[in-house]
């Protein structure tokens, strides 16, 4: 027993040993905005061998922050280590955000942070060593939404903003979500969490021209997809009791009607969560991310 516990001890041991020898250091709690006297923060996680690809990465559980004071903060989530490290390990600088979330905060005021970091990391893109003009996203569940969002939405700057930041545009050139809310006039209509953000209370079958639909409409991605979008790679599990699967299927359906070059991978078995519970055969997420960017943002051959 006691052999086996330090095999298990060695191998973990072995592993985080392996994390930091691919990360060259961490720059943590680097302020990418302010709001009313609140820092808007953000971990920079930097890797040995930068391939000059800067990519945000948005945690989930977004719709659900715990009000405590003593709470851990959404860029230092679990889903860091699963999502986002790996891609580090990969060559990519990763930028890990926190946001305003819910139940204080509600659309679009998390859209509004998230494109606040893009174009933070788009202007300061010299100092962290990457193309200002190859910027990907990755983040799952609400973070999925947000990164989706990065995506699909204009996010032209203000030319007249006071802040030179203000003045870049906010839009990424590659996408991967996972369990992504892509439509809170559907199938999440009613839903608590949906509820908490958006500030009203959708019921189905609203009236198609109420305030609360336009709001829901607003805020889903499905309803900004264009032409000009880059390409998304969405994963989702196919039992997910929380966001549904169909969700994804929508919106493949609407990236590939518009020409925008998108897949969508289907875990089977796998219920709501980064590490894809439930799964018979777990996926490497960073794996998949890694090579997606790859292809769309470093050129390579699949």
């Amino acid at each position: 027993m006691q052999i086996g516990i330090a095999i298990a001890i060695l191998g973990l041991t072995t592993q985080a040993a392996g994390s930091l020898r691919a990360q060259k250091r961490v720059d943590r709690n680097v302020i990418y905005g302010m709001y009313s006297g609140l820092a808007l923060l953000m971990d920079i996680h930097r890797p040995q061998e930068p391939n000059g690809i800067g990519l945000i990465h948005v945690s989930g559980s977004g719709w659900s922050a715990p009000l405590s004071l003593d709470a851990r903060p959404l860029k230092q989530a679990g889903h860091v280590r699963i999502e986002a490290l790996p891609l580090v390990r990969q060559g990519y600088t990763v930028f890990t955000v926190n946001h305003r979330a819910t139940p204080r905060f509600r659309f679009p005021s998390p859209v509004d942070d998230v494109q606040r970091a893009v174009r933070f990391i788009r202007f300061h893109a010299e100092r962290y060593g990457i193309d200002p003009g190859r910027i990907g996203a990755i983040g799952g569940s609400s973070g999925g939404h947000l990164v989706s969002m990065l995506g699909v939405l204009g996010g032209e700057g203000d030319p007249d903003a006071e802040s030179e930041i203000d003045r870049l545009s906010a839009k990424v050139q590659c996408v991967v979500a996972r369990a992504t809310p892509s439509d809170f006039a559907t199938a999440l209509a009613g839903s608590g969490a949906s509820s908490l953000l958006l500030g009203a209370r959708l019921r189905p079958g609203a009236d198609p021209g109420s305030p609360e639909m336009r709001i829901a409409r607003e805020a889903s991605p499905v309803t900004h997809v264009t032409p000009d979008d880059p390409p998304v790679l969405l994963v989702h599990g196919d039992k997910d009791d929380i966001v549904p699967f169909e969700l994804s299927e929508k919106f493949a359906e609407a990236l590939s009607r518009a020409g925008i070059p998108a897949k969508l991978i289907r875990v089977r078995g796998a219920r709501h969560g980064p590490s894809f519970p439930g799964a018979s055969n777990p996926p490497d997420i960073g794996a998949w991310a890694g090579e997606w960017f790859a292809t769309h943002l470093l050129h390579r051959e699949p």
